[in-house]
């Protein structure tokens, strides 16, 4: 019998890894969630507190699936703090995906924070079609890397590179994951490029990529209250993220002046990066 991904499905935590002192990995079982495509999304009910949008992190069980989570607001620490054995409530996923090109050979994804997410998943369908990949991930010290290893795990069975930057240069690369992006591009070519992170690091990496005529998909984060369509909290002018995205290429991108520049918050109201 079909699911109805719009009713809430309850599932029950299994694990919990914790990646930095600010950040988690929740992993429980869930058919419909193991089944995501890469830049996905999942509502996340935490019972009591609040509703919120959160990538599909890949899961190293059958039928399981993962969240990745950051301390910050109430909501985000109400889910930072649950444990084994609570219960969350989901929906979804929701959306649509970052696409691979048939001919595909060599592929960057640059991603920083909680923006890995999906480019981890992205990597794991990279890797089972044995597709060439170099993962930067950015962070601003070495305290704040998380999922090297993870990435280094996901891609075993094709060849790839992970590059991991950090401002203050005290592990990795010196610079930020554009600082990467620009000398990854210099030592090699690419067909594509895939990024998720903060937007004002996404806006760059797409100027980045028109500069070497790269085609890329960014995957967007907006405030989202329904995650269908229909409140339009997550709109970038004429377009919404839960349904038009959450992944745009770089023809859609061009056209939102919004994009790089403000954002809106919970209430609304337009915020000038």
């Amino acid at each position: 019998m079909p699911i109805n991904i719009n009713i809430i499905r309850s599932v029950l935590i299994e694990r919990v890894l914790n990646e930095t002192v600010s950040v988690k990995t929740i992993l429980f079982k869930d058919r419909v969630s193991s089944k995501a495509e890469p830049g996905q999304f999942l509502m996340v009910w935490i019972p009591g507190v609040e509703e919120l949008p959160m990538s599909v992190m890949v899961a190293d069980e059958v039928d399981s699936a993962a969240i990745t989570i950051r301390r910050k607001g109430i909501g985000s620490t109400a889910l930072f703090n649950k444990r084994i054995g609570e219960m969350l409530g989901i929906r979804g996923p929701y959306g649509n995906h970052f696409k691979i090109a048939p001919n595909a050979r060599t592929v960057l994804l640059v991603g920083g924070g909680t923006g890995l997410v999906p480019l981890i998943r992205l990597a794991a369908k990279l890797n089972e079609m044995r597709i060439c990949c170099t993962l930067i991930i950015g962070a601003s010290a070495k305290r704040e890397v998380f999922f090297e290893n993870t990435a280094d795990a996901v891609l075993s069975d094709t060849k790839h590179k992970i590059i991991v930057s950090t401002e203050n240069g005290d592990y990795g690369f010196k610079g930020t994951a554009t600082d990467a992006m620009t000398q990854a591009l210099k030592e090699e070519t690419f067909d594509s490029v895939y990024t998720c992170g903060p937007e004002l690091m996404m806006k760059k990496v797409l100027a980045i990529a028109y500069a070497y005529s790269l085609p890329i998909q960014a995957s967007l984060e907006r405030h989202m209250k329904c995650g269908i369509g229909i409140c339009a909290s997550c709109c970038i002018e004429d377009k919404l993220v839960c349904k038009d995205g959450t992944v745009f290429c770089e023809k859609q991108l061009s056209k939102m002046n919004e994009f790089g520049r403000c954002y809106r918050d919970k209430t609304g109201r337009k915020i000038v990066y």
